[in-house]
């Protein structure tokens, strides 16, 4: 059953959710109705087409730190000191970047304009991060998400040049702000990193253990 959201502050319970995923239709992206989805395992995903659209996956695909895989070349390459990495220096241009991405398999952009206005907002209050990747004084690379407790969730990553978001992602499991990264749904290269699905049981366990 899809439930449709009123002008009230309520989520249905996670476990409603349809096979796919999908919760609750409606509603808006007040940063405390966003701060709520974060905190109940919740992600809006939707386009200019349809209304706004809540999910709570089954599975979830994430990435524990200490789990991370960096492969040899990488390592290697890391090295070099090509990029420099930022945090929170220009989460606008991060997100509006993510947007503009071509995806395989995908028909244009789940962000939209009042998705960027929403977290650049979310941003403006502390309640969402940007991680910069810069080659030579140049954005090249990197991704956005909302942190709730020791858990990351990663909403987009972009990249310019070979292995920007990468960078982006090993700076973020290194830092040792985060045990868990968040990545929603899977990803091949993602999965070759170390990601991998666990239960929607698992996911509300850590997320609940997080806020405590």
């Amino acid at each position: 059953m899809i439930f449709r959201l009123d002008d009230r502050l309520i989520f249905p319970d996670p476990e409603l959710a349809e096979p796919d995923g999908l919760l609750a239709v409606g509603g808006d992206l007040s940063t405390e109705r966003l701060l709520l989805a974060y905190q109940n395992g919740i992600f809006p995903w939707y386009s200019d087409e349809t209304p706004i659209l809540w999910y709570s996956p089954h599975e979830r695909f994430v990435l524990y730190a200490d789990e991370l895989r960096v492969s040899a070349s990488m390592k290697k390459f890391l090295r070099k000191d090509i990029f420099l990495t930022t945090i929170d220096q220009c989460f606008k241009e991060v997100i509006t970047a993510c947007s503009a991405m071509e995806r395989k398999g995908q028909d244009g952009t789940w962000i939209t304009e009042d998705m960027k206005d929403a977290y650049i907002k979310l941003h403006k209050q502390g309640h969402a991060h940007s991680i910069e990747v810069w080659q030579q004084n140049e954005l090249v690379g990197g991704m956005y998400g909302v942190p709730v407790g020791d858990i990351f969730c990663g909403e987009s990553m972009f990249s310019k040049v070979s292995n920007a978001s990468k960078a982006a992602l090993i700076h973020i499991c290194k830092s040792g702000q985060y045990k868990m990264i968040d990545c929603q749904v899977y990803s091949e290269h993602l999965e070759f990193m170390g990601a991998r699905m666990i239960s929607r049981k698992e996911y509300m366990a850590a997320l609940l253990n997080s806020i405590c």
